[in-house]
């Protein structure tokens, strides 16, 4: 059964054609320039939504919608220019420039400069992103102070030195303080939208100034080299689900180390590689009894299980349903498709 986000943002995207993604732009007048995505082009082997909103000057909001496995994206190469991803649904990941690579789950937070990310591939682990950004352009603000912020420390140069002058992405794992900020972005609509979108931007920047990545707790970036080298044990593992591989062939066979392979794993997938392929065998298991007439003992087979019983009994755990039932109660749901 497909996560409900992912139905979700399916429908949402049916009238984009594949290979595409479009940008929508609000609250820019008289030919005004999308900063956050100035001279933005995109090729992906799926397709995609952005929506883009001129809070005030030097702040845009924008939502992302992606069902794809990866995207390329190029944009102005712009290191004054502030960006913070938050993960609604599904898992992304950067592979920046520089070589490093950071993956978000739910709730996570990612915090770089337009510079780091200006030529980088994003990748969709689960197939489908849902999330939000807030843009800042230090420059715009360090001129413009916003008039929430005139009584405070604000200093735009602070929030320069601190997260765009390293060039590294700071990943920030998922907390109250970020789910308070961008949580309630993705409900607001109607007139007062915009003026709610500015009260949360200001309510981040505060955030931007306590928050010391040194002092903080961090997602550990990972070397693109190694994500992409676990992306192929994870295509192994899946290639043919009746052969069973443990950590420590998997370890030789890549030349990692065992400790190494586990985290960058879990970080890229979002579950240890054991989780990871009992929920693909079930994944699969589900399509087959939707999509096709074929035995259950024979799809047992096909997904890695010694013996019908123990498939019907791992089912019922991951479904709360016996594969008969599912078959008959999903053979006809969303067209025969899991």
């Amino acid at each position: 059964m497909k996560d409900e986000h992912m139905i979700s943002i399916a429908m949402d995207l049916s009238q984009v054609p594949d290979g595409a993604v479009t940008a929508e732009r609000h609250g820019m007048d008289n030919g005004e320039k999308c900063f956050s995505a100035e001279h933005l082009t995109s090729r992906t082997d799926g397709k995609g939504r952005i929506e883009i909103f001129r809070v005030m000057p030097g702040i845009e909001v924008s939502f992302h919608e992606y069902l794809a496995e990866s995207m390329v994206f190029h944009h102005k190469a712009s290191d004054h220019v502030l960006e913070i991803t938050h993960c609604r649904a599904g898992r992304i990941g950067w592979e920046m420039g520089n070589g490093e690579a950071v993956y978000l789950g739910p709730g996570d937070i990612c915090i770089h400069s337009m510079k780091s990310c200006a030529d980088s591939r994003m990748r969709m682990p689960l197939g489908y992103f849902e999330g939000a950004s807030v843009a800042l352009d230090l420059n715009e603000l360090g001129r413009q102070i916003p008039d929430l912020l005139k009584d405070t420390a604000f200093d735009a140069g602070i929030l320069y030195e601190r997260y765009c002058m390293p060039g590294i992405p700071v990943g920030v794992p998922s907390g109250a303080e970020a789910q308070r900020i961008f949580g309630p972005l993705y409900e607001k609509d109607g007139p007062a939208r915009n003026s709610y979108y500015k009260l949360k931007a200001i309510e981040l920047i505060m955030y931007l100034e306590e928050l010391d990545p040194q002092k903080s707790d961090t997602l550990t970036g990972y070397v693109s080299q190694q994500t992409e080298t676990v992306r192929e044990i994870r295509d192994l593992l899946v290639s043919d689900l009746s052969r069973r591989f443990t950590i420590e062939e998997l370890s030789r066979k890549y030349l990692m180390n065992t400790s190494t392979l586990k985290s960058v794993f879990k970080a890229v997938y979002g579950m240890p590689v054991a989780s990871y392929v009992k929920e693909y065998r079930m994944r699969e298991a589900r399509r087959l009894l939707v999509q096709t007439e074929e035995p259950v003992a024979l799809i047992a087979q096909k997904v890695g299980y010694g013996t019908q019983s123990k498939f019907t009994q791992a089912f019922k755990e991951s479904t709360d349903m016996l594969p008969t039932e599912y078959r008959k109660t999903y053979r006809n749901f969303a067209g025969g498709k899991t």
